[in-house]
């Protein structure tokens, strides 16, 4: 799960890189919330890449740690969650929902934009499963004796 949400992020890094560049160096952003809201889904996008590579190096290296237990994860996924359904919402919300590039002519980058859009909320899908199942393992785990520090595995 981990190692697609690295990949989705990346793509969404990489089209909201882009799309950054272009209205730094074009300044032709319909206004400075759209600008603001796709920097913000860089940062998130970002953020995922480097915590969701860490959190998979952690479980295959040291999955015995505290930092590798449920808790640890579910704070983590419960964070980044937040964040992508904050930044799906803005993007979806500054877009009006979703845009149809062969009748707007306010959007430029129309095509990118449903990309960034779509991106983002299936990002958030994906950490929602996997909320849900690290709060399943947590339950086990505490059923087990092991606490909400124990492994999201059985040994």
């Amino acid at each position: 799960m981990f190692g697609a949400l690295v990949v989705f992020s990346i793509i969404e890094m990489c089209i909201a890189a882009w799309l950054t560049a272009r209205y730094n160096t074009h300044h032709n952003n319909l206004n400075s919330d759209l600008r603001a809201r796709v920097r913000y889904l860089l940062f998130v996008s970002i953020w995922t890449i480097i915590f969701c590579s860490a959190y998979l190096v952690m479980f295959l290296v040291a999955a015995g740690s505290a930092f590798a237990g449920v808790a640890s994860h579910f704070l983590f996924l419960a964070v980044t969650w937040i964040l992508w359904l904050a930044a799906a919402a803005a993007i979806t919300q500054t877009l009006g929902g979703s845009l149809n590039c062969s009748t707007q002519i306010v959007f430029v980058y129309c095509g990118q934009l449903n990309a960034l859009e779509g991106f983002a909320w299936l990002i958030w899908v994906l950490l929602t499963f996997a909320l849900i199942a690290v709060l399943i393992r947590g339950i086990r785990s505490a059923k087990n004796g092991d606490g909400y520090s124990g492994t999201l595995y059985d040994a």
